[in-house]
């Protein structure tokens, strides 16, 4: 269901690009994805923050899987680090891509990232050292299993998306069910930890450390489908790297998120909508909420 209160906000944010605009200007998004397997995700990822307006994406990948990565989108510039001998990012990668992040704007950081061990000290290593604001996602978020005190030691506070599964593997509890017992949970984490919570599911809360909340009242059953979380991440990112607040980044990125779903719905239905739908339908998305709607 569209709102006329958050598009004229998202508006006031994303105005109307200058004339002599350069790439630039719409700030630097650094993506860490994908694994032997899991390109897709990072696929994802990086295409959609190029549709929700970045104007310069560098998706960082596992050296094993660059070919794979390299080819997917000339648009996206791809960067190769040290791998495990699985195909997921290596921790001997660390101080390349600490140097790196100096001249980004932002790091996305966990779509099909996998599981090993090497990878999650690095997940944990450069969510407490990197200089910029992180998005955390997926295997980003598993990183924290058992060890959800290091997101307190963040440079600031980070931006979190996960599902309800990950969000109790990472902050523990039963899996909160009721739209009460969802905010009420989300404001505690997002209190206690110092975070930026986005709490997925249907109409996903969005929780920030100071105590606002807002619940998104976009989407439909058709979005629980792998892939659309990494869309999001993508998203949100972007936003953020084009100089939104990072609460602001994911409260509009959920939203335009699931207009882009309401809209793929309605041309393929839910039962086959896909995660690549929400991205070829985010232009339609910008278009609908930038325009200004005129008074009936």
């Amino acid at each position: 269901m569209r709102d006329p209160k958050i598009e004229q906000e998202i508006r006031n944010f994303l105005k109307p690009r200058p004339r002599r605009a350069n790439k630039g200007d719409f700030g630097r998004v650094f993506i860490l994805a994908g694994s032997r397997g899991y390109t897709g995700a990072a696929i994802l990822t990086s295409f959609a923050a190029l549709r929700a307006g970045a104007g310069l994406v560098t998706l960082g990948c596992p050296d094993k899987v660059y070919p794979i990565l390299a080819r997917r989108h000339p648009e996206v510039m791809v960067r190769p680090f040290p791998s495990t001998p699985d195909g997921t990012f290596s921790d001997k990668g660390f101080p390349e891509i600490l140097r790196f992040l100096k001249n980004q704007g932002v790091l996305a950081i966990g779509p099909g990232l996998g599981h090993h061990p090497a990878t999650t000290r690095l997940v944990q290593r450069l969510s407490i050292k990197s200089p910029v604001q992180l998005v955390i996602d997926a295997d980003g978020l598993n990183a924290f299993q058992n060890k959800a005190g290091l997101l307190k030691r963040c440079e600031m506070p980070p931006v979190l998306t996960p599902h309800p599964g990950e969000f109790v593997r990472i902050f523990g509890g039963k899996k909160p069910e009721s739209d009460s017992e969802r905010k009420k949970r989300s404001l505690e984490v997002a209190r206690s930890f110092k975070l930026i919570l986005v709490l997925k599911g249907y109409r996903t809360v969005i929780a920030a450390p100071y105590g606002r909340w807002v619940v998104n009242p976009t989407g439909n059953p058709g979005m629980a489908t792998g892939g659309t979380g990494d869309v999001l991440t993508g998203v949100i990112a972007a936003l953020i790297g084009q100089g939104i607040y990072p609460f602001d980044a994911a409260r509009f990125g959920v939203y335009l998120h699931g207009l882009a779903g309401d809209l793929a719905a309605r041309k393929v239905g839910e039962v086959s909508l896909v995660a690549g739908d929400l991205i070829d339908f985010l232009p339609e998305v910008f278009q609908r909420v930038l325009k200004p709607r005129v008074p009936s």
